[in-house]
C-alpha cells in the first residue's frame, strides 16, 4: 500500500516543481535551484525510501501494536472532533520529534540531511535521511492510547505532503495565516544559516507550537541556506554518513566518559564546559559573501547525468509498482544498482577525478543485471546504449 501510495504521489510532485521553476522564471526571469542540487535531493530522497521496498513502515506498524494491545479508550472515527484532535496531536508530535531532532546530535546526524542544501526550492523538501524514520515513530505512540490507526495514517500522510510546498522561495507572506499555518516564510526561517535562523520554527502544519514554547522566528534579513559547517558534497552516501563519522570520531576524541555522552545526546554544538547546545556566538556570522559549493561541470555533463537520473527514476518507480511480484534477488540487484548509480551521479556532478571510471563501472554493471534477466524488457534498447557508453 505504501508503494502504490508513493508511486500516485509521485506526478503530484512533479507538477509542482514543474510550476514552482514557471513562476520562478516570471518572478526573477531565472529557474529556481541548480542541476546539480536538484539531482542531489532528488537522489537523497530516493535513497531514504529504498528500506520501505524490504520493510513494513515502522510508523504504521508500532501504532497499530499499540493499539491492538494497548489502548485505553476508542474515539469514534467517523466524528469530526476525532479528526480535529488528530491534526493537533500528529502536528504536535511532529514539532516535539523536530526539536528534539535540531538538540540532540545523534538525531541531528540523521536529520541535517534534509538542511544540507544551500539551495530552496521544492527539490529540497523530497530531501531526506534514510534513518530519520527510526526514530520519529516513538513520539507518535501516545496518540495509539485512544485515535484509531485509520485516522492516524490519513493525517500522518497530511502532515507530510503539507510540508512539500513550504520548501519554496516563490510565495511571499500570507497574511493572517502566517498565525497559525506554517509558510514557506515560516520554513525558510527554518532552513537559514544565519545566526537569527537556528533553531526556529519546527511546526509541521501549524506555527502555533513555536509561539508557545519559543522558538518562533519571523522571517527579516535575506535567508542563507543549508548548514552552518557546509558538507560540501553530492554524494548521497557521503552525506547520509558522514555526520555520524564525524560523531564517531569525536566521541573518541573527547576525554571522559560523561563528555563521550554528551558528544552523542547534547545539541551539535556542544563541547566541553560549553551550554547543552552550544554558544549562540559560534555559528558563523553571515557576510553576504559566501559561495555555494557549486564545482564546474560541462554542459554535455549535465546532460548526460539529467538523461540517465531519469531512466533510474523511472526504474524506482517501476520497482515501486512491482515489488511484489519480483523476486527477493531481483529486487536486492535493483537497488543495489540504484543506490551505484544515484552515488555515481553524484561524483560526476562534483566533477571528481575518479567519476568517469564509477560511471563506466555502472555501466557495465547495468549491462550485466540486464543480460542476467533483471531488468524489465523496455530496456532492451537501453542496454545496448549502455554497451556503447562502456565502449
Amino acid at each position: 500500500m505504501g508503494q502504490m501510495k508513493e508511486n500516485k504521489s509521485i506526478p503530484f510532485f512533479i507538477a509542482f516543481i514543474g510550476l514552482e521553476f514557471v513562476v520562478s522564471w516570471f518572478q526573477k526571469r531565472k529557474l529556481s535551484g541548480r542541476i546539480n542540487d536538484g539531482i542531489s535531493s532528488l537522489s537523497l530522497g530516493i535513497l531514504s525510501r529504498l528500506p520501505d521496498v524490504l520493510f513494513r513502515s515502522v510508523d504504521l506498524i508500532s501504532y497499530i501494536y499499540i493499539w491492538n494491545n494497548y489502548r485505553l479508550f476508542e474515539l469514534p472515527w467517523d466524528s469530526p472532533w476525532t479528526w480535529y484532535l488528530t491534526l493537533v496531536g500528529v502536528d504536535f508530535a511532529y514539532y516535539c520529534f523536530h526539536r528534539i531532532s535540531h538538540e540532540v546530535n545523534i538525531l541531528w546526524a540523521a536529520h541535517q540531511v534534509h538542511h544540507s542544501s544551500e539551495d530552496y526550492n521544492l527539490f529540497t523538501a523530497l530531501r531526506q535521511s534514510v534513518l530519520q524514520k527510526y526514530t520519529s515513530w516513538i513520539f507518535n505512540l501516545p496518540m495509539a492510547l485512544f485515535i484509531p490507526p485509520s485516522v492516524f495514517a490519513v493525517h500522518l500522510q497530511f502532515n507530510l505532503l503539507y510540508q512539500f510546498w513550504i520548501h519554496t522561495e516563490v510565495i511571499n507572506k500570507l497574511g493572517p495565516l502566517e498565525w497559525i499555518l506554517n509558510t514557506p516564510s515560516h520554513h525558510r526561517v527554518h532552513h537559514g544559516r544565519n545566526p537569527y535562523c537556528i533553531d526556529k520554527n519546527y511546526g509541521g502544519t501549524l506555527i502555533i507550537w513555536d509561539r508557545i514554547f519559543g522558538t518562533f522566528e519571523a522571517e527579516d534579513a535575506k535567508v542563507v541556506y543549508g548548514l552552518t559547517h557546509p558538507v560540501n558534497s553530492f554524494d548521497p552516501i557521503m552525506l547520509q554518513l558522514r555526520p555520524l563519522a564525524h560523531i564517531w570520531n569525536t566521541f573518541w576524541a573527547t576525554p571522559g566518559f560523561c563528555n563521550k555522552l554528551s558528544v552523542i545526546f547534547k545539541g551539535p554544538g556542544w563541547g566541553p564546559g560549553k551550554p547543552r547546545l552550544g554558544l549562540p556566538e559560534e555559528i558563523p556570522v553571515i557576510t553576504g559573501k559566501e559561495v555555494l559549493f557549486n564545482p564546474h561541470v560541462p554542459a554535455y555533463l549535465n546532460c548526460y547525468a539529467v538523461v540517465h537520473f531519469v531512466i533510474i527514476v523511472d526504474l524506482y518507480t517501476e520497482l515501486l509498482g512491482t515489488v511484489t511480484m519480483l523476486s527477493q534477488g531481483t529486487i536486492l540487484l535493483r537497488i543495489g544498482f540504484i543506490i551505484l548509480s544515484l552515488t555515481s551521479f553524484g561524483l560526476l556532478m562534483e566533477n571528481r577525478p575518479k567519476a568517469g571510471i564509477l560511471e563506466i563501472i555502472r555501466c557495465l554493471v547495468f549491462i550485466g543485471v540486464y543480460k542476467l534477466g533483471h531488468l524489465r524488457s523496455q530496456f532492451s534498447s537501453l542496454g545496448y546504449a549502455y554497451e556503447v557508453d562502456c565502449v
